[in-house]
């Protein structure tokens, strides 16, 4: 398989159109909105473009992107009052994984998401967003709260994984996510989840099962990382490329294969070129899904949410 093009290169001439955009933003020109439009313009033009020609791996790229909004980004702009909550009541606290309460459109709701950190020392801080076993405990209390009091759980997915260190498989790592999705199963209250880069492995479905799926149109939901397939299947990484493409993990093949419920459009570019634009398009869809689940009775809920689990990998041969 041909190597792609990494997609910073691609994105090199995106980049420093919205680099003028932030100055223009910034500045006291009074035609400064006339300009910026125009300057969008110009992005949307050279998306157009690429957008065709990019590969799962580019696709994988900018997931990852370091610039990509975050999920306390996403807790900042769609909520009010988010009140962080901290610690398992057995081990200790996890930074990887943020939980707590909040507002959204008048009613509380319980959040719950990966958070990677944008600088080395906090990426390092909160184990560029990989779960420990307390992390998924935390996220449960949380859950089980959320349905005491009747609120419903919404979750931001973007890891590559739970951690797969010695001390996470002592403190019992496997059975932390397990248990969650025991569960999450059966929790009486309506669950979105939403995958907001990358969702790799066990680490995002420790905190990514319930009654709706959402994802970023640039975002991917797998079983496992393509680096960590091609290093099991070839014990090669320069079969990334190819262990990309088989695994099948794009938006449009996951809303095929019935695995995820909806796509929420990106900006031209990517998430990470216009997050505003980005946390509206989240905004639109989660209110829209959580007025349609939150319609139902609480047995039908759970009724549908088992026939969802149950459908998954269903297949006909011709």
């Amino acid at each position: 398989m041909e190597k792609s093009i990494d997609f910073y290169i691609l994105e090199k001439p995106i980049a420093e159109i919205k680099e003028q955009i932030d100055r223009f933003q910034e500045s006291e020109d009074p035609s400064r909105k006339e300009k910026i439009a125009a300057l969008r313009l110009e992005i949307e033009q050279e998306w157009a473009r690429i957008s065709p020609d990019l590969t799962t791996v580019n696709v994988v790229q900018i997931a990852r992107h370091p610039k990509r909004p975050y999920s306390l980004d996403y807790f900042a702009f769609l909520f009010q009052d988010f009140m962080e909550m901290h610690g398992d009541r057995r081990f200790g606290d996890d930074p990887a994984i943020v939980a707590g309460l909040a507002f959204y459109k008048g009613r509380s709701v319980a959040l719950i998401g990966h958070q990677k950190g944008r600088t080395t020392k906090i990426r390092i801080e909160r184990n560029f967003g990989q779960p420990n076993p307390e992390g998924y405990r935390k996220a449960l209390r949380v859950m089980r709260s959320a349905e005491k009091y009747g609120f419903p759980v919404l979750t931001f997915i973007d890891t590559p994984g739970a951690y797969p260190g010695i001390g996470a498989e002592e403190r019992g790592q496997a059975e932390a996510i397990a248990n969650n999705l025991k569960v999450i199963a059966r929790l009486r209250t309506p669950i979105i989840n939403v995958v907001i880069g990358e969702g790799g492995s066990g680490g995002g479905l420790g905190i990514g099962f319930g009654d709706a799926l959402l994802i970023l149109e640039n975002s991917f939901y797998s079983v496992i990382s393509p680096e960590g397939c091609a290093a099991i299947l070839w014990k090669d990484q320069s079969m990334m490329e190819q262990a990309a493409e088989n695994l099948g993990i794009r938006s449009e093949k996951l809303l095929e294969l019935g695995i995820i419920d909806k796509i929420i459009p990106e900006p031209p570019g990517g998430a990470h070129i216009d997050p505003e634009q980005t946390f509206r398009n989240v905004d639109k869809v989660l209110g829209q899904t959580l007025k349609k689940l939150e319609s139902k009775p609480i047995d039908e809920l759970l009724s549908e949410r088992y026939q969802k689990v149950r459908k998954l990998g269903v297949f006909v041969e011709k």
